[in-house]
């Protein structure tokens, strides 16, 4: 089957804007045609090969952020932040799981939102949805929720802007492991997490004295001081994902690139097989996440897994399951067998997010950590039983002292919700939830990691 960055627009396509002014729209697609990529190739190709080895068994993917980034909530701070919680979160699964982690971001880019209703309605008054600031604003007036196709401008900037102090983070010396102490963020310093921390800091010390007085060090060996960190977002606006495609130039490979980030991924609402993300996602070389929720026919998802990675290549498709913890042990078996008796190579990877978002009594949206703690386990679990491998999670999380998810060891409670509840979507983990989550993946995957031992020795 032929393909071209814009074969998409033939075929039917769901969760788009209704732009009143399709003469600017083209005018803003032509103006993002010309603009610099944001991702390089080499560094996409660097990513699908480090998810390779996570298909493979040999590394474990951590991949998380912002619900949905915003124009207002734009800072170096912010992302300073966030980037602290991801070393660290990444430093206690490397350490208690012996592996390598591979960092992706929902950052740089996740700025659309797909919405169950095209309309919203507050006391009568129906207006279309906000649906994220790349389309229009939260606000909840008519002028507010036009689509205006000149945002999609603005998240390139904003998103070259975050990535160039990603990268800088990255290789600047944020990342140095001789720095661990001073990765924790002042909120969590009382709680019984960063003390964990704390002590797990004093054990990397250790083994640092003893590297540098081997003549290993931050200046000698660059894994040390400085660390590979990846974009992603979910591709959702079709029109953006096209401007900012290139051909490869430089590599032996001279594929098609979506340069708005190193990763992207299908939705739950977009994934039907002859609709238009299909189309435009089987054609470019990104490495590609497609959302698994509880509706996933298997039939269908036989079919994505065909026309997404028909080559089998590993680190190409990353599946990234969202049933809900209460249903994750009966849903997912079925997903991960159909997926093991085709052969296909893919890196699995665990949404405990999604499936598990409430309503609380004082009308918050929110989810609960024991339920996302709950989904996690369950997704180790089902794994485990059948000798496949839970290679990754996928969190909505971020470094701000957020009061968005109920429990956790800050505790926070129903009537605490609205005292930090900044989210212009949907409620993410604060730090110190998301740090006692990555103790609890430690924890699953070293059990993992003994238990296979057990069975190498035994036999």
């Amino acid at each position: 089957m032929s393909w071209n960055p814009s074969s998409w627009r033939s075929l039917p396509i769901k969760q788009v804007p209704a732009y009143p002014d399709a003469q600017r729209v083209s005018q803003v697609e032509a103006t993002l045609g010309k603009k610099p990529p944001l991702v390089f190739a080499g560094e996409v190709q660097n990513l699908r090969s480090q998810l390779g080895n996570v298909a493979e068994g040999k590394a474990f993917l951590l991949q998380g952020g912002d619900c949905a980034e915003s124009f207002a909530e734009f800072s170096a701070d912010m992302i300073r932040d966030s980037f602290k919680v991801f070393l660290q979160m990444a430093v206690v699964l490397t350490f208690g799981a012996s592996l390598p982690v591979v960092k992706v971001g929902r950052m740089a880019g996740q700025f659309a939102k797909p919405r169950s209703a095209d309309m919203e309605s507050i006391d009568g008054i129906e207006l279309p949805s906000y649906r994220g600031d790349m389309v229009n604003a939260i606000e909840f007036t008519e002028a507010a929720r036009i689509p205006d196709p000149d945002r999609l401008l603005r998240v390139y900037e904003q998103s070259a802007s975050t990535l160039n102090l990603l990268r800088a983070f990255a290789q600047g010396g944020m990342a140095d492991l001789t720095e661990v102490h001073k990765w924790n963020l002042d909120f969590i310093n009382d709680t019984a997490q960063a003390e964990r921390f704390s002590e797990l800091s004093a054990r990397i010390d250790e083994c640092l004295h003893f590297m540098k007085a081997c003549g290993v060090n931050s200046k000698t060996a660059r894994a040390l001081s400085e660390t590979d960190f990846f974009t992603s977002h979910e591709a959702l606006l079709l029109n953006y994902e096209e401007a900012l495609t290139r051909q490869d130039t430089i590599t032996a490979e001279k594929g098609w690139y979506t340069t708005s980030a190193h990763m992207v991924w299908i939705g739950d609402r977009t994934r039907q097989f002859d609709h238009a993300h299909v189309e435009y996602m089987r054609g470019i070389s990104n490495p590609i996440g497609l959302k698994c929720g509880p509706s996933m026919e298997l039939d269908d998802l036989k079919r994505l897994i065909e026309a997404l990675n028909p080559e089998n290549t590993p680190g190409r498709l990353t599946l990234i399951s969202r049933m809900g913890a209460d249903h994750v042990t009966a849903k997912l078996p079925p997903i991960v067998e159909a997926v093991k008796e085709m052969g296909a190579s893919v890196v699995w990877c665990c949404d405990p997010m999604h499936g598990n978002t409430v309503k609380a009594s004082n009308g918050y949206k929110t989810r609960r950590v024991n339920d996302v703690m709950r989904e996690v386990s369950g997704f180790f679990d089902v794994h485990d039983a059948l000798g496949t491998y839970p290679g990754g999670v996928h969190f909505e999380m971020t470094g701000q002292n957020v009061t968005e998810c109920l429990g956790g060891v800050v505790d926070v409670t129903e009537a605490k919700l609205g005292d930090r509840y900044h989210t212009h979507c949907d409620p993410r983990l604060n730090a110190g939830q998301s740090l006692e989550l990555a103790f609890l993946l430690a924890d699953l995957m070293k059990r993992r990691r003994d238990k296979n031992a057990e069975l190498r020795q035994a036999s």
